[in-house]
C-alpha cells in the first residue's frame, strides 16, 4: 500500500507541473558546411525528421520560406533551396515561417543564424565581440520542423529586465519570470524581450537567458541600448558581443497569421550624420559616446525588401527598443525614433504594431493619437496604427522597498507596477493586457484620492527634490509620515476639491472608468491627457496619489549592519551606484500620467463611512474593479495615540 501511496503522489507531482515544463524543447543549430565560396552561399530550408539538424537523404526541402543575409530577402524554391551573394559583415537567417519552428539551444535560444564576419571584432572590446569567423562557407542549411500551431498563440513582451548584477536576475526570476512560469505558456507561445535585457554587463546575458529558459517557450530578443558593447568605436561593432551570446541584432519570425520584425534602433556611437538633425548636437559635442535612436539606411532597405515578400493581410508586429513616441519622453528627440515616418511609409496600407521598451514606462498610444513633442523632435503626428511601450519588467530599476516576495517594488516612472505585457493573437487580431509583478491577472488599477493635503506634501518633496543634490539637506522635508490619511476627508477637503484617481496601468484612449460611491449614480472619470496634440500635463494635479505614496519614502536606503561589508550598507542600483543615508523617494516619482483618470468627489456627501466602488473597462471588455472604504468627517481626528489624555488620566 506505501509503494502505491508513493507512486500516486509521484503522479500528483508530475500532473502538477505546467506543461511548458513536460515539453522537451527541440535543440539543434544550423548546418554549415565549410568549403570555398563564389560570393554567395547556398543552401536548404529542410524539414529535420530525425531532429538532429543535418539534411540527410529523405528529409524534404520546405518551399517558399523567406532567407535573408540582412539586406537581400529571398524565398526558397520548391527544392528548399536559397542562394544570397556574401555580405562583408552580416547575419545569415531563415525567418521562420508559420507553421513550423526553428530549433533552440539549452537556453531556449532560437537557432536560426549564420554569422559571419571575417577577422572577427576589428577592435578589442571589454565583452569580446565576435570571433574571426574565416571565409563564407559553401552551404548553410536551416532545419524546421512542423509546428502544431493554430491561429491564436500568445506571446510574453518583456520590457527593460535591465539587471545590472547578478543580483536584480535573482529579483528577475523571483518576479516576470515565476509570473510567466505560473502563466503555462506552451511551445506554440513565445517570450519577447524588448531590449535592455541586461545592464552593460553583457556576461550577464548567458545566466538571464538559463532562469528565462524555466518558462518554456523560446525567447526571441532585441538589444537595446544597455546590450551593445559601449567601449565600441564604431556602429558596425557595437552589437557584436550580443551577437555571439544572442544571435541577429535584427531579424524576423512568424507565428500564426503574424510577422513579428525585430529591429535594431540603437544607433551607437552616432556622428556627425545624426548631428545634422536638430536636437542630435551631442552626438559630435558630447566628450562620451551616445547612441541615437533611428533604424540605419542597411536595416531600412532590409526591411523594405522583407515587406515586399509578406502578404498584406498579415499583422505586422515592430519590435524595437527606443519607442517610435513616447509620452513621457516626447520633448527628448533621443529617446524617439528619428526616422519613424519612414517607417509608417513602409507599413502604410497594412495592419500593424509597434512595441517598445526604454522609457521604464506603460503607454498604450491608440490609432490617432498624439502629443506636443512629437512633431518637433522626430517628426510624427496622429498615429496611424497603435504603439505600445511594453513597460519595464524591471520597473524603477529594480529600486523601492522589498515586496513579500523579496523583490523589489520599484514603481514605474509613471506609477505603474514592473511586470510584463501580455499579448494574445487571435489570427490577425490580437487582445493585450498587463500584469503586474506578483500581483495576478485580476489587478490592473491603483485607486486613491488626490486631497488638498496630498498636493501641499506631494509639492514640498518636489521642490527639494529639484534642488541641487550636493547642496540641499539630505533629509527630505517632509515623509510618508507626514501625510494625512487621503482616504478621510474632511469636509474642508471636499470644498477645496478632492479628487477620486484611477491609474489603469494600460489605460488607453478607448477606456472607460467610471465609480459609484454606495451603489448611488456614477461619477464618470475624465482622463488626465486626451492625447489630442496637448502638452505633457506635470504637477501634484496630475500625480498618481498611491504610486506616489509609495515611490517618496524608501527605507532602504537606511539599511545598516555590522557586518563590515560595505557594498551591503543601503543598497545598488546601476553600475554599482550606491544609495544609502536617511530614507529617500526613489529616483522617479510618478508626476505625469497618460493613464491616470480623475473626477472630483462631491462637495455634499454626507459625513460617515462610504464605499467607492471603481470600474475600468478596456476596448477589449476586461474589467478591473476596486472598492475603497473611506471616511468623510466634520474635522480631521488625531492621527496618533492621544498619550496627553493617557497621561491625564495616570493614577484616577
Amino acid at each position: 500500500m506505501a509503494h502505491r501511496t508513493s507512486l500516486a503522489l509521484a503522479f500528483l507531482a508530475l500532473v502538477a507541473l505546467p506543461a511548458s515544463a513536460l515539453v522537451e524543447p527541440w535543440i539543434a543549430s544550423p548546418q554549415v558546411i565549410e568549403g570555398p565560396s563564389d560570393g554567395y552561399i547556398r543552401g536548404v530550408v529542410f524539414e529535420d525528421l530525425n531532429g538532429d539538424g543535418i539534411h540527410q537523404r529523405g528529409e524534404p526541402g520546405v518551399e517558399r520560406v523567406l532567407v535573408s543575409n540582412g539586406l537581400d530577402v529571398v524565398m526558397t524554391d520548391r527544392e528548399g533551396a536559397y542562394m544570397l551573394p556574401v555580405r562583408e559583415d552580416m547575419d545569415l537567417f531563415v525567418i521562420q515561417p508559420s507553421g513550423w519552428r526553428v530549433p533552440v539551444n539549452d537556453s531556449q535560444i532560437p537557432q536560426f543564424s549564420y554569422t559571419h564576419k571575417p577577422g572577427g571584432t576589428p577592435e578589442a572590446l571589454r565583452f569580446g565581440g565576435l570571433p574571426d569567423t574565416g571565409p563564407a562557407p559553401a552551404e548553410v542549411n536551416f532545419p524546421l520542423q512542423r509546428a502544431d500551431e493554430g491561429g491564436n498563440f500568445t506571446c510574453a513582451m518583456i520590457g527593460d529586465s535591465q539587471t545590472y548584477s547578478n543580483h536584480e536576475i535573482s529579483q528577475f526570476r523571483d518576479s516576470a519570470i515565476a509570473d510567466l512560469v505560473a502563466a503555462d505558456l506552451s511551445g506554440n507561445d513565445c517570450m519577447l524581450y524588448l531590449g535592455d535585457v541586461v545592464g552593460d554587463d553583457l556576461e550577464l546575458l548567458t545566466r538571464i537567458f538559463e532562469v528565462g529558459s524555466a518558462v518554456g517557450v523560446p525567447q526571441w530578443a532585441v538589444v537595446g541600448n544597455h546590450d551593445i558593447d559601449l567601449d565600441a568605436t564604431a556602429y558596425a561593432n557595437s552589437a557584436d558581443t550580443w551577437r555571439r551570446l544572442y544571435g541577429p541584432a535584427y531579424y524576423a519570425f512568424e507565428i500564426g497569421e503574424v510577422t513579428f520584425i525585430a529591429l535594431n534602433n540603437i544607433y551607437f556611437p552616432c556622428g556627425g550624420e545624426d548631428a545634422g538633425v536638430p536636437g542630435r548636437e551631442f552626438c559630435t559635442e558630447s566628450t562620451n559616446p551616445r547612441y541615437n535612436v533611428r533604424v540605419d539606411d542597411t536595416q531600412m532597405a532590409w526591411l523594405e525588401n522583407l515587406l515586399a515578400e509578406v502578404p498584406e493581410d498579415r499583422l505586422i508586429v515592430i519590435a524595437h527598443h527606443g519607442p517610435m513616441v513616447s509620452f513621457v519622453d516626447a520633448a527628448s528627440p533621443v529617446h524617439q525614433t528619428d526616422n519613424a515616418t519612414a517607417i509608417y511609409a513602409l507599413l502604410e496600407g497594412r495592419e500593424a504594431l509597434s512595441l517598445s521598451g526604454h522609457t521604464h514606462t506603460l503607454e498604450n498610444h491608440s490609432p490617432g493619437q498624439y502629443f506636443e513633442g512629437w512633431q518637433e523632435s522626430v517628426g510624427v503626428g496622429p498615429l496611424p496604427f497603435r504603439h505600445i511601450v511594453a513597460g519595464a519588467a524591471s520597473g524603477n530599476w529594480w529600486q523601492g522597498d522589498f515586496n513579500l516576495d523579496g523583490d523589489a517594488q520599484a514603481l514605474q516612472r509613471m506609477g505603474a507596477p514592473k511586470g510584463v505585457l501580455m499579448v494574445a493573437f487571435e489570427g490577425a487580431a490580437y487582445r493585450e493586457h498587463y500584469v503586474g509583478s506578483r500581483l495576478g491577472e485580476d489587478r490592473g488599477q491603483w485607486v486613491d484620492f488626490n486631497t488638498p493635503a496630498f498636493r501641499a506634501w506631494f509639492d514640498a518633496i518636489n521642490t527639494w527634490r529639484n534642488e541641487n543634490w550636493r547642496e540641499r539637506d539630505s533629509v527630505p522635508p517632509v515623509s510618508i509620515n507626514d501625510l494625512a490619511d487621503t482616504r478621510l476627508l474632511t469636509r474642508q477637503d471636499l470644498a477645496e476639491g478632492t479628487f477620486v484617481t484611477a491609474n489603469v496601468w494600460n489605460g488607453a484612449a478607448e477606456t472607460i472608468v467610471e465609480a459609484r460611491i454606495n451603489g448611488g449614480p456614477p461619477l464618470v472619470l475624465e482622463r488626465t491627457q486626451e492625447g489630442a496634440g496637448e502638452e505633457i500635463r506635470i504637477g501634484a494635479m496630475y500625480a498618481d496619489p498611491f504610486a506616489v505614496k509609495r515611490q517618496a519614502t524608501v527605507g532602504r536606503y537606511a539599511i545598516e549592519s555590522r557586518s563590515g561589508e560595505e557594498r551591503n550598507r543601503g543598497f545598488e542600483a546601476f553600475r554599482g551606484r550606491s544609495f544609502q543615508g536617511p530614507p529617500q523617494p526613489q529616483t522617479a516619482l510618478a508626476d505625469r500620467n497618460m493613464h491616470l483618470w480623475m473626477a472630483r468627489v462631491p462637495a455634499d456627501l454626507p459625513e460617515g463611512v462610504h464605499v467607492l466602488s471603481l470600474t475600468s473597462t478596456d476596448r477589449h471588455g476586461r474589467s478591473y474593479t476596486d472598492e475603497i472604504v473611506f471616511e468623510v468627517r466634520g474635522t480631521r481626528p488625531p492621527a496618533r495615540f492621544r498619550t496627553d489624555v493617557w497621561e491625564a488620566g495616570a493614577g484616577q
